[in-house]
């Protein structure tokens, strides 16, 4: 049995349990899971339990998770001041479906750190960038959008397109294909998908060349998160601002990634460009169901106009918002922030200097409290980068790394580890212990492939 396969039957003898349920459970859901995320072979692990920087699975095994639900949890798990959120307003009830004081408190909260002037409340990163779309369309008078190669912005329809097109699908640099990710999406939708470059304006203003008077907005995450974590060259999203504007479209920052881990107030702060629009979801709502969508008054005011519909039995519910509120106010302040940067910094120094001392031919990034490892020796400027990363070499570090109990990031090498306000010194230095054992292992084992 070589070093992968011994890898695969170490983690199937720690996780019998797990197998059990997930048999089961493909039964009676696709996959065995309710979201295709979850899903990875041999099967996924089956969580019992989870409080402050550690996870426990249904067999006993204790992780140090960086996973942190795909960083949802940036105030770590169950929280003592969100869980007395919670209970206190679970008390008073649980949902209105009318008008509540919190709205506007989480709404000012959310106004303060990202620069903008008004909100509305959604349940998720994909609900808030599907609202949002709308919004551009509406406030344009236009109908297609322009989203980069790679990237990743929810389920809807008209963004899932070229998310993961492989290789021989994605046409030149500078005119990517247009490949929708899903069967079932209509080509009349994902025909209004335009794909740029990330890191490529000359891409950008192709397309609007291409498309005059068409376009109602260019969507980006500021800082790519869904190839590991790919930073925007200096210039990158202020040049594609001036290029919106200069063209009467609309940009928008999906930072449901970025948004409270780059910055207190994502990337909006950190990189000093403001957009029309942002979207908002995963880490501002403590671990519950929360995401919106905000920007200018002079865009956000037509959310009102007859005729728009943005609407949710949920959206805005008042225990989604509790736990928002104690998140941006009480959890994480600015001076929070010193430490989660501390602590990222150390964890990916620490894998840079043992990917060195081992030569793994790999690097590691970090930005705010998000970080990552990717196996590839040069640092990444664009989607087709990334599909350069031996997605099996991966798989064997990860799950080596689980075998010795850490969850280094969310299943998938597009993923990113998220430092938690519950992380500790010690977490960062046993995650570092687990990985010098794997650099030293993943190392031999390609030399000697």
């Amino acid at each position: 049995m070589n070093w992968q396969g011994k890898i695969t039957e170490t983690y199937k003898q720690r996780t019998r349990k797990s197998h059990e349920l997930h048999q089961n459970a493909r039964e009676l859901l696709p996959l065995g899971v309710t979201s295709n995320f979850r899903y990875y072979e041999p099967y996924p692990i089956f969580i019992k339990r989870a409080q402050g920087s550690r996870m426990w699975d249904v067999d006993g095994n204790e992780y140090i998770d960086f996973s942190m639900n795909f960083g949802c949890q940036l105030v770590g798990h169950a929280n003592v001041q969100i869980l007395q959120a919670i209970r206190a307003q679970a008390e008073d009830g649980t949902l209105y479906c009318a008008p509540h004081e919190i709205e506007t408190k989480v709404a000012a909260e959310i106004c303060k750190r990202f620069r903008v002037e008004m909100v509305r409340f959604t349940n998720s990163g994909t609900e808030s960038t599907s609202h949002v779309l709308r919004l551009a369309r509406h406030y344009t008078k236009r109908e297609k959008i322009i989203k980069f190669e790679g990237a990743f912005h929810g389920v809807q329809d008209a963004l899932l397109v070229s998310t993961k097109p492989k290789l021989p699908q994605i046409g030149e640099e500078m005119h990517p294909n247009q490949i929708p990710s899903s069967f079932g999406i209509p080509p009349a939708v994902w025909q209004n998908t335009l794909i740029a470059s990330f890191n490529n304006i000359e891409s950008v203003k192709i397309r609007f060349r291409e498309n005059p008077q068409q376009i109602a907005a260019v969507i980006i995450e500021p800082v790519m998160c869904n190839a590991g974590i790919i930073t925007p060259e200096p210039g990158f999203l202020q040049a594609l601002k001036n290029v919106c504007d200069e063209n009467g479209a609309l940009l928008i920052y999906d930072e449901v990634k970025t948004g409270l881990k780059v910055a207190p107030g994502g990337a909006c702060e950190y990189y000093r460009v403001q957009p029309h629009l942002i979207c908002l979801a995963k880490a501002i709502g403590g671990g519950l169901p929360l995401g919106a969508f905000a920007g200018t008054r002079e865009v956000m005011q037509h959310v009102g106009d007859a005729g728009f519909y943005h609407a949710g039995t949920y959206s805005g519910n008042p225990l989604s918002l509790a736990a928002g509120l104690v998140t941006l106010r009480d959890i994480l302040t600015p001076e929070v922030y010193p430490r989660l940067y501390a602590l990222s910094k150390k964890l990916t120094d620490g894998y840079n200097a043992i990917i060195a001392a081992t030569k793994l031919p790999a690097h590691a990034v970090h930005l705010g409290a998000l970080g990552m490892i990717h196996l590839l020796p040069r640092p990444l400027k664009n989607y087709r980068d990334w599909l350069q990363i031996n997605r099996e070499h991966w798989k064997a570090y990860w799950f080596s790394m689980l075998n010795r109990g850490v969850i280094a990031h969310p299943p998938g090498h597009e993923e990113q580890w998220t430092i938690s306000a519950a992380h500790t010194e010690k977490d960062i230095e046993a995650h570092l212990a687990a990985f010098e054992e794997v650099a030293a292992e993943l190392t031999k084992f390609l030399n000697h492939k």
